[in-house]
């Protein structure tokens, strides 16, 4: 049964939960010949087991959920960690009429007669409706079970939006995703860099860095962003108090809450609502704000988050300060009302040209030629312009780079990025992350480029102008991006010789460099920092991409299984020797060559000792777009050639 199947049917399941059980394995221990007396989930989060449902086989590991049907026999034999795991025993059943549409689904057979097994790429909102079920059921209450109920509907929607995201895109979700997705998710709940990690089962820094360097902001600045923003939104849809906001969001102390949104929203909360009331009552009389409200408001400072405390003390800033940065809140209480006047024919005309009927003026050949197309996007189809001229990019800048074109703005840490330099000297800041409503707004775009880190941000994005929203690491190589790009700007042939110029010139860094370094020659790309070491794979920077898929150069032989999945390996000083190669990329902020050169450990390493050693920076070795791929691979050619 296919995943859109699935979702029609539960779409009409009716559900009772017959039991809830946790239940643990011993290494070794095993369950033979176990008839599942009714459907069945089941959800591991410890250890690992090996799983024979019927003729299927499963490898259960970490948070794998596995679906077995009624009558199915089981046979469960634990790894040697054991496996500590989840169950939930449920009947399913549904009620006549049947929907015209799913009646052939029903006479095929039984409802629940399928199994499957999926390793979700958010397994932390799977197991937090995991455990909250048990603690109901535990209590035993009929009121309860009516609970337990409904958190079955919601543990069954996370699963099948998973399968459904998998389905259609990676088997295995970006490591940024997924901390962004936990964020969004658990927002209301405590959220720290220790159980971030824990969770992913990443180290602290590791995370830290590959966070950052993906979204220009640290996970715990993101989870802060995402709460003003959900802060925000409350208090323009509803009469809650700052209190019911402050505990809706994340915090306890709503004075905490009203110093991160001024430093965020440039106003406290209250002028913040009391700005979008007036607003919305001059938009009910539009003849009285025609001449102003159509005028984008001038730009504002922006402000850094720099204090991730949630104990941080605010210096008692008073209302002559929020009016200082008024004009911020009222830009985005001004979008309703321009899209209003412009709907109405006040702000020029909004329709496409290429909805429009030509005028007599035209000319054949002009009336003719189309000036937007459809695009299927993630949310759905999107009218754009065939030839945009204002570009706003929050991202996927190195392809629009690559095809000659330069935004009008774009986000903070695309600014930030060294191989952008000669790139970007007109081009706008439009913010952290994917950048603020009222900047991109003042910048008057014809086609806005997002990801999918900021959903509400999104939603805003789409009233400015046409948004095309492509999901982070959707696009999986240099050749995939670029193309996609050409195709999306009407610029094919650029694309085409864009990815011929950059394929040649990968050619030839690597004839260069075979030409002096053995092929057979390991290499280990390896970043450090006070607390931790990592080797790291193909698909995380610091030089991986030019030197494993650009040169074809191998790790060495007792890491590369380890290093496949999940792409680095977090190791200690003392194993390092293990996995160092004969030629190191190494990246480090704070310690220079010769101090590596002096360390007791270090300093006996070959590769090392005969200065095969490569040492640059974070800011330089973090990114990994096609501009940087490309001039790291350069750049790794030329010191690899003159050793």
């Amino acid at each position: 049964m296919n995943i859109d199947d699935l979702i029609a049917l539960w779409n009409h399941v009716n559900c009772k939960v017959i039991d809830i059980r946790r239940t643990t394995i011993k290494a070794g221990e095993s369950i033979r010949s176990y008839h599942v007396p009714s459907s069945l989930f089941l959800m591991s989060i410890r250890g690992n087991a090996t799983v024979h449902l019927g003729p299927e086989f499963h490898r259960m590991q970490r948070f794998t959920v596995l679906h077995a049907s009624k009558g199915a026999v089981l046979d469960v034999v634990a790894g040697s960690e054991g496996l500590d795991y989840y169950s939930i025993y449920y009947k399913g059943s549904i009620h006549p009429p049947v929907p015209m549409e799913l009646t052939a689904l029903f006479e095929q057979g039984r409802l629940f007669d399928h199994s499957y097994s999926m390793m979700p790429d958010n397994p932390i909102a799977l197991h937090r409706t995991m455990s909250e079920m048990l603690k109901e059921w535990d209590k035993q209450q009929p009121l309860v079970r009516l609970r337990v109920r409904t958190l079955l509907y919601q543990f069954v929607h996370e699963l099948l939006h998973q399968m459904k995201a998998q389905g259609v895109g990676s088997a295995k979700r970006d490591l940024a995703a997924q901390v962004a997705a936990i964020i969004h998710k658990q927002y209301a709940d405590p959220i720290t860099l220790d159980s971030l990690s824990e969770s992913l089962n990443y180290s602290v820094a590791h995370l830290s860095s590959y966070f950052k360097v993906r979204t220009g902001l640290s996970p715990i600045d993101y989870l802060i962003k995402v709460r003003i923003d959900k802060a925000a939104s409350l208090l323009l849809e509803t009469d809650a108090t700052l209190k019911e906001i402050a505990v809706g969001v994340g915090y306890q102390d709503p004075s905490y809450l009203s110093r991160l949104f001024k430093k965020h929203k440039g106003v406290s909360p209250i002028r913040y609502r009391d700005v979008y009331a007036e607003n919305k009552k001059l938009e009910d009389c539009p003849s009285i704000t025609m001449e102003s409200s159509i005028v984008l408001p001038e730009s504002v400072n922006y402000t850094d988050i720099i204090d991730n405390d949630y104990q941080y003390n605010g210096n008692g800033e008073e209302d002559l300060f929020m009016f200082k940065h008024s004009r911020a809140a009222l830009a985005s209480a001004l979008l309703s009302i321009i899209l209003l006047l412009s709907a109405c024919g006040t702000n020029g005309n909004s329709e496409t040209a290429a909805s429009q009927p030509p005028s007599p003026s035209d000319t054949p050949a002009a009336s003719e030629q189309p000036q937007t197309k459809i695009v299927k996007t993630v949310n759905g189809d999107v009218e754009v312009p065939t030839e945009p001229k204002r570009i706003v990019a929050g991202e996927y800048l190195g392809s629009l780079i690559a095809l000659g074109i330069t935004p009008i703005g774009t986000s903070d840490h695309h600014i930030k990025n060294p191989y952008f330099n000669q790139y970007l000297k007109d081009v706008e800041n439009i913010g952290e992350g994917n950048g603020n409503v009222e900047k991109i707004l003042s910048l008057e775009p014809d086609l806005i480029i997002m990801d999918d880190f900021y959903p509400e941000l999104n939603e805003q994005m789409a009233k400015i102008a046409p948004t095309v929203v492509i999901p982070y690491a959707s696009l999986k190589t240099v050749h995939e991006e670029v193309a996609y790009f050409g195709e999306l700007l009407g610029q094919e042939d650029k694309a085409q010789a864009w990815l011929a110029d950059y394929d040649s010139r990968i050619a030839t860094a690597k004839e260069n460099v075979l030409k002096v370094i053995p092929a057979e020659s390991t290499f280990s790309v390896i970043e450090t920092s006070d607390k931790d070491i990592m080797a790291v794979g193909t698909d995380f920077g610091k030089g991986g991409q030019p030197i494993y898929n650009g040169f074809g150069f191998k790790p060495p032989a007792d890491i590369a299984a380890e290093m496949a999945d999940p792409g680095w390996a977090s190791i200690s000083a003392e194993v390092l020797p293990k996995y160092a190669g004969d030629y190191i990329i190494l990246t480090s902020d704070s310690k220079t060559l010769d101090q590596f050169k002096a360390d007791p450990i270090w300093g006996t390493l070959p590769a090392v000792k005969n200065g095969h050693v490569f040492l640059w920076t974070s800011d330089r070795s973090n990114y990994w777009d096609p501009i940087a791929i490309l001039s790291q691979t350069e750049e790794l050619a030329a010191w690899l050639t003159n050793l």
